[in-house]
């Protein structure tokens, strides 16, 4: 059954007088006069037959009915811009891409012409980012994200693009300072370098099977390519996903202090569960899934 719809010029006069406060700047934001937004909600609450709005002084107040009426249709309009967007982009707009900032600068950059032929020419917004995106806006249409243990809401999904080694890498020049150095637990002793805190390398110890008490420190510099950059400079020991460097290994400018098979987590790309097999989504996630997943594993 489909159930009657108020005057929707008339809705949009109402919930943006709700919106903005009065009636002045509801007509300026909409470009009509302040007369037309006042009969519009007068006709909205005619067809309604409830009071929405009710004078105090020489303006107008929401009434409660009028209070959770604008909420609702607020929503009801987001709806509708982010499905407009959504539409929008789908075949002409750029594809908005969110991804973790290494994996950004180090794997994705200097591919990004590939990547656009791939998808028939259509430009690439992509956003460095250091935490896991929020997709309610409707502006993102595409994320990859580092997780262990992915715990997603159930409108997205998720896929594995790789599940890299993470290596505890150090310049030649400081590895060379430390020839003694054989096993994991030897690294304790080191100056350790650290992305947003320690918990990192103490998982990597624990994976290591080193079982003594830690008490970590070291600078902590929140970004991979910044740590990368710190190894190179010989400032200490710090923990990378081996997907990251695969130039600076192949070339020996970065080397491995010991040799230990861990895992922590993997890359996932993430998008919403209703856009899953969109063809540009879906390009997408395969090409990653197609140039990725054998490298670092």
């Amino acid at each position: 059954m489909v159930r009657p719809l108020p005057n929707l010029v008339a809705a949009r006069a109402f919930e943006t007088f709700a919106r903005m406060g009065s009636v002045r700047a509801a007509a300026d934001d909409l470009a009509i006069s302040h007369t037309v937004v006042s009969r519009h909600i007068q006709n909205l609450e005619y067809a309604i037959g409830k009071k929405l709005v009710r004078k105090s002084g020489r303006g107008l107040l929401l009434t409660p009915e009028g209070q959770r009426f604008s909420i609702q249709l607020r929503r009801a309009f987001e709806i509708i811009s982010k499905a407009t967007a959504e539409i929008a982009r789908e075949n002409n707009g750029p594809l908005h891409v969110c991804c973790m900032a290494g994996f950004a600068s180090r794997c994705l950059l200097t591919r990004l012409p590939e990547l656009e032929a791939e998808l028939g020419g259509r430009n690439v917004i992509l956003e460095p980012t250091t935490r896991a995106s929020e997709f309610q806006s409707g502006e993102i249409d595409a994320d990859i994200f580092y997780l262990d243990n992915p715990s997603l809401p159930v409108e997205l999904c998720c896929e594995v693009i790789s599940r890299p080694r993470i290596l505890a890498l150090a310049s030649p020049t400081f590895k060379g300072r430390y020839p003694r150095v054989k096993a994991a637990a030897d690294l304790l002793s080191l100056p350790l370098i650290h992305e947003r805190s320690t918990h990192q390398w103490e998982e990597w110890f624990e994976r290591a099977g080193v079982s003594e008490s830690l008490k970590l420190s070291g600078p902590r510099l929140w970004h991979a390519h910044l740590t990368i950059e710190a190894v190179k400079l010989s400032q200490g020991v710090a923990l990378v996903s081996e997907l990251l460097v695969q130039k600076e290994l192949a070339t020996g400018d970065l080397v491995e202090m010991v040799e230990v098979d861990v895992r922590l987590g993997a890359y996932y790309f993430i998008a919403p569960l209703v856009r899953w097999n969109d063809p540009s989504i879906a390009c997408l996630r395969k090409w990653l899934i197609r140039h990725f997943t054998n490298q670092g594993s």
